[in-house]
């Protein structure tokens, strides 16, 4: 509101001034940080790595459902999502006419 921007700027590095840090309290050394950094990005690679195989795996089996040549290449992902949505939409189709 107006009145509050009169009575307290809102610059905080002004209000702060002298005052000591806010936050946890600690000043962390960089070995720490550095190694809190490569441990966090490694549990997101691996969470990511878990994720890709379960997709790659609902694909699979999503592949095998399909009728497709048996002399057909491996169809990519956005093929076999394609396929799919065109295969549901055929049967859909066929059993309106029926």
């Amino acid at each position: 509101s107006p009145a509050r921007t009169a009575l307290a700027p809102r610059d905080t590095a002004a209000r702060r001034k002298g005052k000591a840090r806010r936050g946890r309290g600690k000043v962390r050394n960089e070995g720490l940080l550095s190694k809190q950094k490569r441990s966090r990005r490694m549990k997101a690679n691996d969470r990511e790595r878990n994720r890709m195989h379960h997709l790659n795996s609902a694909l699979d089996a999503l592949r095998s459902v399909l009728p497709t040549f048996p002399d057909d290449a491996k169809l990519t992902k956005i093929e076999t999502l394609r396929f799919a949505h065109n295969y549901i939409w055929a049967l859909t189709q066929s059993l309106r006419l029926a």
